[in-house]
């Protein structure tokens, strides 16, 4: 069988019969060189890309990376420009041609760090040490639970923070708080400053995972779980790609950094929206219909179908919510068995937002005590890869997560979502009666290779 394989050299390919994005996409590969990562070879006789896989039971599939690769993606466009295929001229009925918004922006509008780093003042951090001791000297006070504005008061920062959360809900949808210290803290201190904080920008905490972990810790495991070669992202030090969590708002509590890499990345899910329904607006027909697989990863095969650009109403517009590893698979979550593998198209598609997204990004160096603030429904975010120093001393990348909402500002939940955002953040949720709190980074060897839970 004739096969074409992708060698580890960049490309360079031809731009004619193309147009919008995809046009842009191949020219600007003749001036920088594409990633460049070594592929599996693609059999032309499934054309334009597919690939098979030797497991039993997997259904051949596009060959596309959970970390894309931009030799792939143009190979792709190439081939599905050779099919002729008719395509729409404009975005699906109902939605808009752009979104006029504060957030929609690009990196370059960002000139200096000021139009999203909040510092803290002395007076502020001493209204912190404040609240916490406040807490800490109620009768019977011990769980982050516990931790509301009344609890923790912080009557002048508190109005503070609670803009903040407006200007995540309507605004440019991020921020970075910067000025605490966690050095100075014990491990159950931190959670209970960074949960006080945080409470002012959304007061309802969602469970994370199956589990029901409220607080999860991002750090790289392989040091003490050796064994653990396949660690899932929250557990490793690898390089993330543009996605989106299970919730409204993520926060992001910087304990310390990696000794090396490690940067922040972040860009405007409606930028992306609008680059490309400007120049391909086929691809919002194909982003916003119903058929997108996440496989479940259980032990037989099963699968949810819903689409990844959704309608937030009429107020926010369409938005994304997914994370890549359940539709692309990845070296740790391999295609299970017997779910259906995506299309061409939407490969296609998925990695030009993708791509779109890295374009317009901003790059974030996160310091020690920084928290981040992003509204997970209007910013894309991801991560460079990072090395730790394992030296007695040594910094190594240590982040606490929270999932939150704040249920007065709370952009509408669309119903592919409600099913999900019920098990985060009710009461009444399975996961709810299994709440807990991981104080100190505990994690089994399970949870790290465990396949099921996913960021979305």
């Amino acid at each position: 069988m004739a096969s074409a394989v992708l060698s580890a050299q960049p490309k360079v390919y031809s731009s004619t019969g193309l147009s919008g994005l995809r046009k842009k996409f191949v020219e600007d590969s003749k001036q920088e060189s594409p990633l460049g990562l070594p592929l599996q070879a693609t059999l032309e006789k499934y054309n334009p890309a597919y690939t098979t896989d030797s497991r039993s039971g997997v259904l051949p599939g596009p060959d596309i990376q959970w970390n894309p690769s931009l030799d792939m993606y143009l190979l792709r466009v190439r081939r599905l420009a050779k099919l002729g295929e008719s395509l729409p001229k404009a975005v699906p009925a109902g939605f808009p041609d752009s979104i006029c918004s504060p957030r929609a922006w690009t990196g370059s509008d960002f000139k200096d760090e000021e139009s999203y780093v909040v510092v803290f003042s002395p007076e502020e951090l001493k209204e912190i040490e404040d609240a916490l001791r406040h807490f800490k000297n109620l009768p019977g006070y011990t769980s982050p639970d516990q931790v509301t504005r009344e609890t923790f008061p912080l009557p002048k920062l508190g109005e503070r923070l609670d803009d903040l959360s407006e200007g995540l809900h309507t605004g440019q949808g991020f921020y970075v708080l910067r000025g605490l210290d966690p050095t100075c803290y014990s491990g159950l201190d931190n959670v209970l400053i960074y949960v006080g904080i945080t409470s002012y920008i959304g007061s309802i905490r969602g469970c994370q995972d199956s589990d029901g972990n409220k607080l999860i810790h991002i750090k790289d495991r392989g040091s003490d779980l050796p064994s653990a070669t396949l660690r899932q992202s929250p557990y490793a030090n690898h390089a993330q790609p543009f996605h989106t969590d299970g919730c409204d708002l993520l926060t992001m509590y910087v304990l310390d950094t990696a000794a090396q890499g490690g940067t922040s990345k972040v860009a405007s899910s409606a930028k992306v929206y609008n680059e490309i329904a400007a120049a391909q607006p086929d691809v919002i027909h194909t982003l916003s219909d119903s058929s997108w697989i996440f496989d479940k990863h259980e032990k037989t095969a099963l699968w949810r179908i819903r689409p990844i650009l959704l309608d937030f109403g009429p107020t926010h517009g369409p938005s994304f919510c997914y994370s890549r590893r359940p539709i692309t698979g990845s070296p740790t979550s391999p295609r299970s068995p017997g779910v259906p593998p995506m299309t061409e198209r939407q490969a296609e598609a998925l990695d030009m937002v993708h791509f779109t997204a890295k374009e317009h990004a901003l790059s974030i160096q996160l310091q020690r005590g920084d928290i981040q603030l992003v509204n997970n429904l209007a910013v894309f975010h991801a991560r460079d890869a990072f090395v730790d120093d394992l030296t007695p001393g040594g910094h190594q990348r240590h982040i606490l997560r929270l999932w939150l909402r704040d249920e007065r500002r709370a952009w509408p939940t669309p119903k592919p979502l409600q099913r999900s955002w019920y098990q985060t953040y009710s009461k009444e949720s399975e996961r709810a009666a299994r709440a807990t709190w991981s104080i100190l980074p505990a994690v089994t060897q399970k949870r790290v290779l465990s396949r099921k839970d996913s960021c979305a």
